[in-house]
């Protein structure tokens, strides 16, 4: 009788185990999203004749954020570039992953981690990205990053954002900046 409980205890250990293991596990996701650089999405907007596109790939498990970003036509030298969020379009926010990339240089090339909150307004379509100018200091081209599609080759850029690069670690500090002030 001893024999018996034991091997129905077994068998009823082996079955809740097999369950468990066959039961589906969250799965990660990688997102692309993509972006549209322009004057006029800058806030406020500017004449600048600018353009650009961007591809961004996150992954929701590892929070890894890669982007390959181009532009063309800009006033001057970039002088700054920032992913910025939480913010719709037309808003303002401070720099949550700020590009420390020296020179600044089309095409930009990088990659992150970035925290799951803030994954969670990536993917809602609350960050934009934009790039700086002397003459436009606050920002002259922006664009919100935003799921789905892919975004287009601008005229005379070096390599399109909508095919897989090989991405490089940006200059970063270790954790991405959340307290710099609106650009």
């Amino acid at each position: 009788m001893k024999i018996q409980i034991r091997s129905g205890l077994t068998a009823l250990s082996l079955a809740v185990i097999a369950a468990f293991a066959l039961a589906p596990a969250a799965e990660a996701k990688v997102y692309k999203l993509h972006l549209e650089l322009t004057g006029k999405a800058e806030t406020p907007p500017n004449a600048s004749k600018g353009k650009g596109h961007g591809s961004v790939t996150y992954d929701d498990e590892s929070n890894d954020l890669s982007w390959n970003i181009s532009w063309s036509g800009l006033t001057g030298d970039a002088t700054a570039a920032h992913f910025h969020g939480p913010a719709k379009p037309g808003e303002s926010a401070p720099p949550v992953v700020p590009i420390k990339d020296n020179p600044i240089v089309s095409p930009l090339i990088g990659s992150t981690t970035i925290t799951p909150d803030q994954g969670k307004d990536l993917l809602a379509g609350k960050w934009y990205f934009n790039v700086h100018t002397a003459a436009n200091a606050g920002g002259e081209l922006r664009g919100q990053v935003l799921k789905g599609g892919e975004a287009k080759k601008a005229e005379g850029d070096a390599a399109p954002a909508d095919k897989p690069a090989k991405h490089k670690k940006s200059k970063k500090e270790d954790a991405p900046a959340t307290t710099a002030a609106p650009q």
